[in-house]
């Protein structure tokens, strides 16, 4: 019975990354010193590699578990100690207000935000991921521009004067720059007329000004919380506890507070993350190409 052949010195390890060793450096010191210095490179950069893609995806669960927590809370709240959802001009369409900004200007728009940091999606094309970056970042400004309808329709039907507080005039101004943002994000990287030079000056400003979006999108929601607790917790006015003594709604309204402050912060680490940036196409591949035809 023949004995299987010995393995050679030219057969090659799928699993580690080890160049072809010739025939006669078989047992080799010469050998054995390539084999250790690629071990060496394989430990020092995959690993630290592998690293910092599960530190991503644990940041980018947190994410979406704070997120969902966000949206059920503010929904539970405005449902069972408000009265529930209406649009007739009643308090009750006032209460689709809280529950689409939260969900459009904060939730959305964070997880939007962090759509390109996903690791899976860099080896992908990445015009695909563009429309979808495009398409929740519009889903969140239309919820936006609906909340905005909701509270100006109650005002109105209720002789309300309107934008008088801080909280309106802050809400109102991240809603026009989020609008703005959004257009220029589409004239700028999606449409073909857009020339490369304006593409790279347009760039960093994007990034910054969605970081900020973001955080006067938190300020908005925070401040319209408080503002909506003290107004409806009075105890001479409508017979609830008062928000001093920290009734269960209170209890609910500032842990849906502290949830958004929580969700935002998680946004901002993922964001501010190099080592979690979607690398830059190389100088070869970095040309400009219209909508249609882009690959990458």
């Amino acid at each position: 019975m023949q004995s299987p052949p010995s393995p050679t010195c030219s057969e090659t390890n799928d699993f580690l990354p080890l160049s072809q060793l010739r025939v006669e450096e078989c047992g080799s010191e010469r050998a054995i010193g390539k084999l250790i210095q690629e071990l060496k490179s394989y430990i020092v950069t995959d690993i630290p590699r592998m690293r910092s893609t599960v530190s991503f995806y644990v940041c980018y669960l947190l994410c979406l578990c704070l997120g969902m927590a966000c949206v059920m809370c503010v929904c539970y709240w405005n449902a069972h100690w408000r009265g529930g959802f209406a649009w007739d001009g009643s308090a009750l369409q006032f209460n689709w207000h809280p529950v689409l900004m939260v969900t459009g200007l904060v939730v959305l728009y964070g997880n939007g935000a962090v759509l390109y940091r996903v690791p899976l999606t860099w080896g992908e094309n990445k015009l695909s991921w563009k429309l979808l970056h495009a398409g929740v970042m519009l889903l969140a400004m239309v919820l936006s521009v609906l909340g905005l309808c909701a509270v100006f329709g109650n005002h109105n039907h209720n002789h309300i004067p309107n934008l008088y507080s801080l909280h309106s005039w802050v809400g109102i101004c991240t809603t026009a720059l989020f609008t703005t943002q959004w257009v220029a994000g589409l004239v700028g990287f999606l449409l073909p007329c857009s020339p490369m030079p304006f593409r790279k000056l347009l760039k960093p400003v994007h990034v910054w000004l969605g970081a900020s979006i973001l955080l006067l999108s938190i300020v908005s929601c925070i401040s319209g919380i408080n503002e909506k607790l003290f107004f409806a917790l009075k105890a001479n006015t409508n017979g609830t506890k008062p928000y001093a003594m920290l009734p269960p709604e209170a209890v609910l309204g500032n842990s849906l507070g502290v949830l958004i402050v929580a969700f935002g912060l998680v946004v901002l680490k993922i964001l501010s993350n190099p080592n979690w940036q979607r690398p830059e196409p190389r100088s070869n591949e970095a040309t400009y190409r219209p909508l249609l035809q882009e690959d990458t």
